[in-house]
């Protein structure tokens, strides 16, 4: 503190800016207080009465501090951080911790220090965790190979870095294993994110042993309660895949446990949805309606993650914290009327302004990240499909990624599988010059006709994956995607009729949001006209077919997978 601020804290001289008449959401004592928020130097120097040089009439509004999602993969936005940031800081949060293993699967640590570059002067402050888990699994090829504890070691001292990210490979925590405890005592100290779907009984307790001191991947109310019990911190999910916010909560509030170590987060959610429905703004104001007095649901949002995360300087409206804010019209408002990053307005109504964006485009983004997607030509031969009397189908559900592993006959000729519309082919095709390897194998429940669909968005090892109703359009959106280095590709009638590109590790564009989405939108509706049902995201659930950790089925390139045996099929 300079002598100046001092001074302004006791209402000695003005401060630069003033936030009047407001009702202040006090996320320390959980009230609503009545007053004004004086701020100097991006951060705020006092709460009470104050006059100020530049002064912003707040009278019937609500100030609460900048929200904060706990848990996010930018790279799942398919935008670079600058453009996610503005999307973010328009719906009011103002901090994220991301954890980057999409990208660092790809492309390994120099994709980290890119993101980690390309993270900073934007209108979110993004905190990072290191992927505990690259590849996720030992089934499929990534790109990085396994980003081990010695490639971590020099991230555990970077400011920017607050700890480990999501440990999906849990077994190998719980087990003791030596590569992951290696990791973990990297970060020692510092933060270690869980994922543990269902993970109950006397495995969570080596779980939290092991050193993990949160999870984002309850299920249910019960579970959260099991966790919560044992010593976690549990973010409660909203996103667009995933929504366990309101049975999670609402099991806390029938057992009436404390909520101090409860926070939000949406993992992966779309602009498009974040720009209708709000962001962690969505959280808060669902807790709400759930019967959560409105400050305690704001300091779930903020300074429960920040408490957490040892965010300094974040999470509340108190004299030496940031002057990260937001002004609502009313508690519960999922967009705010004003977001300040820093004491400056970066938001009004559902418009960020660019507020000092370092506007990535192609030639501010490494040469590397920009050339990541390598195979060579794909045959007929190379994607067919061996028909018997009885063959091993995955079938997609809409609204959910859970896949169920049939035994069925399918159509063909003779002993080829031909794909008819009802049983699609899916396509799994090693994309990062490794191996070369390819799989095909029946998929049912896709719906498509008379095309294909290609992404090279494939969790977590991004290899390409494909599904149509024939080989030739199959294999042209595989090549289509290749010449765009990464993306999305739909073909038809013997043509491509559409496609995004996604040059960046083959999961983000360089081009601005607006431009993404309206992309993404046409694809989906040119999808849907072939037959892909509403319920299936063409391209974001198919995206999930080849991660070898969600039941039943899967396929990567090497073939069909039993999620769980934890066994390949034999051929």
């Amino acid at each position: 503190m300079t002598e100046k601020e001092s001074r302004m804290a006791r209402g000695l001289e003005p401060a630069e800016l003033v936030l009047k008449n407001g009702n202040i959401v006090n996320v320390f004592s959980d009230e609503i207080i009545p007053g004004d928020v004086a701020i100097a130097g991006g951060r705020v120097v006092g709460v009470g009465h104050y006059s100020g040089i530049e002064e912003i009439d707040c009278s019937g509004k609500y100030i609460a501090p900048g929200l904060i999602d706990a848990h996010v993969h930018i790279e799942s936005s398919m935008l670079v951080p600058s453009e996610f940031a503005k999307v973010k800081a328009a719906a009011g949060t103002t901090s994220i911790v991301a954890d980057p293993h999409e990208a660092v699967n790809v492309s390994g640590g120099e994709a980290l220090d890119w993101l980690i570059s390309a993270s900073k002067d934007i209108p979110v402050t993004v905190y990072f965790m290191v992927p505990s888990s690259v590849p996720a699994s030992d089934m499929e090829t990534n790109g990085a190979g396994e980003f081990l504890a010695a490639d971590m070691r020099k991230y555990a001292g970077d400011r920017s870095v607050i700890g480990l990210g999501e440990t999906m490979r849990f077994m190998d925590a719980i087990a003791a294993e030596k590569r992951m405890m290696d990791k973990i005592d990297i970060f020692e100290g510092m933060k270690i994110d869980g994922h543990a779907p269902g993970l109950t009984g006397p495995d969570v307790q080596a779980y939290r042993l092991a050193g993990v001191d949160s999870d984002h991947e309850c299920g249910t109310a019960e579970e959260a309660l099991e966790k919560l019990r044992a010593g976690f911190a549990v973010l409660a999910r909203e996103g667009s895949g995933a929504k366990n916010l309101e049975d999670i909560l609402r099991g806390f509030i029938e057992a009436g446990v404390s909520l101090d170590r409860v926070m939000f987060c949406t993992d992966d959610k779309h602009t498009v949805e974040i720009k209708e429905e709000g962001d962690i703004s969505t959280c808060v104001s669902k807790a709400i309606k759930l019967g959560i007095p409105a400050a305690k649901a704001y300091r779930m949002a903020t300074l429960n993650a920040a408490s957490h995360y040892g965010l300094s300087g974040k999470g509340a409206v108190g004299a030496g914290y940031d002057a990260d804010l937001i002004v609502l019209d009313e508690l519960g408002d999922v967009f705010p009327s004003a977001v300040f990053k820093g004491g400056v307005l970066v938001g009004q109504k559902d418009e960020c302004r660019d507020s000092g964006s370092n506007g990535v485009g192609a030639s501010d983004i490494p040469a590397w990240l920009l050339d990541t997607v390598e195979f060579g030509t794909v045959t007929p031969d190379d994607i067919k499909v061996t028909r018997g009397d009885v063959n091993d189908v995955m079938e997609m559900s809409g609204g959910t990624l859970v896949t169920k592993h049939l035994k069925e006959n399918i159509p063909g000729d003779g002993s080829v599988f031909i794909p008819n519309g009802v049983y699609d082919k899916l396509c799994v095709i090693e994309r990062h010059g490794r191996t070369g390897e390819k799989a095909a194998a029946p998929i049912k429940g896709f719906g498509i006709r008379g095309g294909a669909v290609a992404t090279t968005v494939a969790h977590d090892s991004h290899n390409l994956i494909a599904a149509g109703d024939n080989d030739k359009e199959i294999i042209a959106a595989a090549e289509a995607v290749k010449k765009m280095h990464g993306g999305y590709a739909l073909a038809s009638g013997g043509r491509i009729v559409g496609k995004l590109p996604l040059p960046v590790c083959g999961l983000m564009s360089d081009r601005p949001c607006a431009e993404v989405e309206a992309k993404v939108a046409e694809l989906r509706d040119a999808a849907r006209r072939m037959g892909v049902p509403d319920d299936i995201d063409p391209f974001i659930t198919l995206s999930f077919m080849a991660l070898t950790v969600i039941p039943e089925l899967r396929l990567t390139e090497r073939g069909l997978f039993d999620v769980t045996k934890m066994a390949y099929l034999q051929a």
